[in-house]
């Protein structure tokens, strides 16, 4: 193994180090410490029921992923081939990534090479393989317990779809003739008007134009219209019948442009309709806009949206690694979120993620002298978020691509040899001088300081405590300052104290005055395991606790002390 990369270390070696240690001084038996790269000895990872929708979830453009067929082109037989380094269904060991849901990008056949233009609701493009290739595929995530959500394109179709080529068909036909819904029902599918307006284009040959803000072969659907509806739900118990988990929902709030409500109506229509097909059915939806906006779709009873507000090289994540905000602000911020969400539904699960095919990476947000520590540290704190947080493919990796959307879809760098078997060519238009910092994943994976082995720690903690993937959170502020955040996370009877120092700078912690607002004394049980960016690894001295720059610290709390008096 590799020690010593500028890239940040994980403190190698610490993982079976342990140390008879009492944070509480209340007079119990002295327990492990356990300190390191590494998880806590001894515990398992807990196995997900099916059901379970508080999960880990990795995005994937299949066609930069892995090429099983030597064509260039990533394809579905290779996101089965690859499901081993993601999750090998094995939860005893600590070879994989630990992820227990998948998110495809766009399959079904379409013009572009980002597929959001579906001419084909039902069918595989013949890119990436075959409806055997994605059954195939199910049934090998079905035994890992990974769920598999793919994207459903519903705002627009392309311009090629059969809906829209009859429809524009028929008003050529036509001429002056106002259109008859009766002899070609598909002109109501879409928006025709006579009328030249913005986000428009024209039918060629007519006076007629159509919606299209997005692009004029991504022609918007009309999703008050009931055969548009019954389409869909079709569609949706197509997938779902095949064994898909759920959906990924493309452009929410574009539904209806400028209008929340229409758009909170139309998929409370959808998520109702899915629910009665599949009860446990996880929607996820993307509306690109502000917390206290999204926070409102939530009313429609859709599962999750994505959490816009920590996401991009502008969002809250960088904010607080970087230093814009205050560390001990984090948990505030956090809280103000789940209120959002909880004021719209009751059983809001939020979306983390850090960036995604629309944004630059993630690993190009930080410059500077502790560039490769930030990156660790935001990683560290998107993917300890309570909910479903959602990964990047090569993220993990520190992939870098910024600017035109192909340079975000670069070809997974499973090694530096492009021309190795599997590898994938990336897209054609994607610039051929993008500079890469870290190195490929198989030599990140010898080294056990890379960001991988990194992203692979904390995966591993998130699924081995249920408190961080699913618990209420709780800022503490006795044990925080302006570059250390504590928060206390609760599922059940599991309760666990994350410490970040956010800084890059040594700092100290004394537990012995862990306290909840109201005053309540914490019992602050035992050390349960560490994430740290550098060589330093984080120690304890009677009740204080020394962290290193960029760093985190899981704490057991066994109790409310106020609780056994």
């Amino acid at each position: 193994m590799k020690k010593g990369s500028l890239l940040g270390k994980i403190g190698a070696g610490l993982a079976g180090l342990s140390l008879l240690v009492s944070l509480t001084g209340c007079g119990k038996e002295a327990e492990p410490v356990y300190v390191g790269q590494s998880l806590v000895s001894g515990r398992e990872v807990e196995t997900l029921a099916p059901e379970d929708k508080y999960r880990t979830y990795y995005e994937i453009f299949v066609g930069s992923f892995w090429d099983s067929n030597g064509d260039g082109t990533g394809d579905l037989a290779g996101v089965t081939e690859k499901l081993d380094y993601l999750n090998d269904g094995d939860s005893s060991t600590d070879s994989d990534l630990g992820i227990t849901g998948i998110w495809l990008m766009p399959i079904m056949p379409a013009n572009t090479y980002h597929k959001y233009d579906v001419t084909d609701y039902t069918m595989i493009d013949p890119d990436y393989g075959t409806m055997a290739d994605f059954d195939e595929l199910v049934a090998a995530c079905n035994e890992r317990g990974i769920n598999l959500i793919i994207d459903l394109v519903m705002n627009h179709t392309s311009s090629s779809h059969p809906w829209f080529k009859t429809a524009t068909a028929y008003l050529r036909e036509i001429g002056d003739a106002e259109p008859d819904p009766q002899e070609c029902p598909y002109v109501e599918y879409y928006h025709f008007t006579k009328t030249p307006l913005v986000g428009y284009a024209k039918v060629s040959g007519t006076d007629w134009y159509y919606e299209c803000p997005f692009w004029s072969e991504m022609p918007d659907l009309d999703l008050y219209n009931e055969n548009v509806r019954a389409e869909f739900k079709e569609i949706c118990k197509f997938w779902l019948d095949r064994g898909v988990a759920g959906f990924r929902l493309d452009a929410v709030k574009e539904y209806v442009s400028g209008n929340t409500e229409k758009n909170v109506e139309i998929l409370t229509w959808f998520n109702d309709m899915v629910k009665e097909m599949k009860p446990d059915a996880y929607l996820v939806g993307e509306a690109w806009t502000s917390q206290p906006e999204y926070a409102k779709y939530y009313a429609s009873g859709i599962d999750s949206l994505f959490d816009f507000a920590f996401a991009d090289q502008t969002g809250n994540l960088v904010k607080f690694v970087s230093g814009t905000y205050l560390a001990n602000s984090y948990g505030e911020y956090i809280n103000r979120g789940e209120e959002r969400f909880a004021e719209q539904s009751d059983h809001a699960i939020n979306a983390p993620f850090y960036s995604n095919h629309d944004m630059d990476r993630a690993a190009g947000y930080y410059t500077g002298e502790w560039a490769a520590q930030q990156v660790k540290m935001a990683g560290a704190l998107n993917m300890t978020m309570t909910g479903n947080v959602f990964l990047y493919y090569g993220d993990e990796i520190g992939m870098q691509g910024s600017g035109k959307d192909e340079n975000k879809r670069l070809a997974m760098r499973w090694t530096a040899d492009e021309k190795a078997a599997g590898m994938c060519k990336s897209p054609a238009a994607a610039d051929t001088n993008i500079q890469q910092t870290y190195p490929a994943l198989d030599e990140q994976m010898q080294d056990d300081s890379s960001l991988y082995t990194y992203y692979k720690n904390v995966i591993r903690l998130r699924n081995q405590f249920p408190s961080i993937r699913k618990g209420s959170t709780q800022q503490l502020d006795s044990l925080s300052d302006s570059e250390v955040c504590a928060l206390l996370k609760e599922d059940g009877e599991e309760r666990v104290i994350l410490l970040y120092n956010m800084s890059a700078t040594v700092k100290t912690v004394e537990l012995a005055g862990a306290t909840l607002e109201d005053g309540t004394e914490l019992n602050v049980k035992m050390l349960e395991a560490t994430l740290v960016s550098g060589e330093t690894p984080v120690t304890v001295d009677g009740t204080t606790l020394t962290m290193p720059e960029y760093s985190v610290a899981v704490l057991k709390l066994s109790a409310f002390l106020s609780e056994k008096n």
